[in-house]
């Protein structure tokens, strides 16, 4: 049987994100479980467990393994996205990554030409690093308005990863400034961006009692990747 820990793993997980809400905002916080470098099995097998938001980090991984698992499962695309893929976006039900304007003016073009409007968050590195994509609060300050007309999109929020490792206040002060960032959407009329996307295996706990809406997991499902 693939992943035996896996229902004893989700049952304290979820108990872990109900006390960390409850030590927070108490928000409703939605799990995607992450089955980047496992097979359609992974999403058959948390399916079959209630989870209903799955994660890939590759579009080229996504693809092929939503027709394998054939489960009626919310996909989100929680990696980068190169702007040549864009239309792969419309497979998705949230799209993570929009870490340019040049790639949110991508996206919003499939979206008006499909004629529905492509949910999406907006990726901030408020950390800093150079090791990973996004806009820091600075740039999305300054290209807010162009995110906002652009007819396609359905901003619905941000996301954020902290550094690896890093103790507590530093996590903290990150997932503390991405929170603060869905201030410059909502300023600039994106209504709709409520959403708080960060928290990962190793961070998740923190993150949502720093107010994350929605937690990006693996490892702690599943074990090490592609085991």
């Amino acid at each position: 049987m693939p992943f035996p820990d896996l229902a004893e793993n989700l049952a304290e997980v979820r108990g872990r994100i109900a006390d960390a809400a409850r030590r927070g905002a108490g928000q409703q916080v939605t799990l995607v479980a992450v089955t980047k470098t496992h097979g359609p099995e992974a999403v058959r097998a948390v399916h079959a467990l209630g989870v209903r938001d799955v994660g890939e980090n590759k579009v080229q991984e996504a693809l092929p393994k939503m027709d394998a698992a054939a489960v009626p499962v919310r996909w989100h695309l929680i990696g980068h996205l190169q702007r040549n893929k864009s239309k792969a976006v419309e497979r998705f039900a949230l799209v993570h990554s929009i870490d340019s304007v040049r790639l949110a003016e991508a996206v919003s073009k499939v979206g008006t030409t499909i004629g529905r409007r492509i949910p999406v968050l907006v990726q901030v590195n408020v950390s800093g690093e150079e090791t990973k994509g996004g806009f820091s609060p600075t740039e999305l300050a300054a290209g807010v308005d162009e995110l906002a007309a652009l007819e396609g999109l359905e901003v619905r929020g941000v996301m954020t990863m902290a550094p690896f490792d890093a103790e507590e206040r530093t996590l903290r002060a990150v997932f503390g400034g991405a929170r603060g960032t869905l201030d410059t959407l909502q300023r600039a009329g994106l209504r709709e961006a409520r959403e708080l996307s960060m928290g990962m295996s190793g961070d998740y706990e923190i993150a949502v009692e720093e107010g994350a809406t929605i937690v990006r997991l693996g490892t702690v499902l599943f074990g090490a990747r592609g085991t």
